[in-house]
């Protein structure tokens, strides 16, 4: 039987009460609860403070570039589709430089989770504004304040037809570690947008500030149907005063690896080498 501490890995060095410390026991507990053997996981991250949480875990793992979490993560899952692949991103690293990757990997529908570090700025280098920072939202980089609105990833996944689509909060570990199970057992590609405190660097958006707004859609509107496309896109547009958590999304769609032929042989990795086919292509090019 696994347990937690089968998944412990290295001594975190993150801050003093930084989110990201709920996010590793909220993944560690999603996968004890599934039952996962660390063999069977693949983390996947990029680079910022969210990119060491794979340093923390025992499994497998593979630290990306800035930007590029969700490349590496579907060649492993194409290569290896019985793996359970989770790729770990920041609010900056997947929606700003990664965020052409963020688009098609949802137009893809991989069968991987996509876990998102959402502290609103720029952790690892500093301080300075994100694609998800608040307007007025100030910095050193930004004296005057942010000007550009802020990217909304729901919506975005919504609109792109993203198979399930759910955000979390780091003060709702429980609600949270469920979000996660569901979202690893979904056959297609997942995102959970995690709502965290950064306390060096964004004293706006704090703990308090969090859990002033936000609710549990599944507590008080008991009727929503996350299967309602449009209900979704309205969902995706609370923000302020009112903020929902939960699974905002989800549909039935074709995965890229039941749609790919050479898959339905079993794994990649299992497969056995043929090199004729390798040296036919080459001749194409004599």
């Amino acid at each position: 039987m696994v347990e937690l501490k089968d998944y412990q890995g290295q001594e975190t060095a993150w801050c003093p009460g930084c989110g990201n410390f709920m996010i590793l026991r909220a993944v560690q507990e999603a996968l004890v609860g599934l039952d996962m053997e660390p063999h069977e996981v693949l983390l996947v991250s990029g680079i910022g403070q969210s990119g060491k949480l794979p340093h923390y875990m025992k499994c497998n793992t593979f630290n990306s570039l800035h930007g590029r979490t969700l490349p590496p993560a579907t060649g492993a899952k194409l290569a290896n589709h019985e793996l359970t692949v989770i790729a770990i991103a920041g609010d900056g690293d997947c929606y700003g430089e990664g965020g052409n990757h963020f688009m098609h990997t949802i137009r893809r529908n991989i069968n991987i989770t996509l876990v998102v570090h959402n502290n609103q700025v720029y952790g690892l280098t500093k301080g300075q504004a994100s694609p998800t920072s608040e307007i007025g939202f100030v910095t050193k980089v930004q004296p005057e304040g942010v000007f550009e609105s802020a990217f909304n990833p729901i919506s975005v996944a919504v609109a792109l037809n993203a198979s399930f689509v759910a955000r979390g909060f780091t003060g709702e570990k429980n609600h949270l570690v469920g979000l996660l199970q569901k979202a690893i057992q979904h056959d297609g590609f997942a995102l959970v947008d995690i709502l965290q405190p950064c306390p060096s660097f964004n004293k706006l958006n704090t703990f308090k500030w969090y859990k002033d707004r936000v609710y549990k859609i599944e507590d008080e509107e008991p009727g929503y149907d996350p299967r309602d496309r449009m209900a979704a896109f309205q969902k995706a547009q609370e923000w302020g005063d009112r903020i929902p958590i939960g699974l905002i999304y989800h549909c039935e769609r074709l995965t890229m690896e039941e749609q790919e032929p050479v898959l339905a042989r079993g794994p990649l990795v299992k497969q056995p080498f043929d090199r004729s086919g390798f040296e036919k292509l080459l001749k194409e090019f004599y």
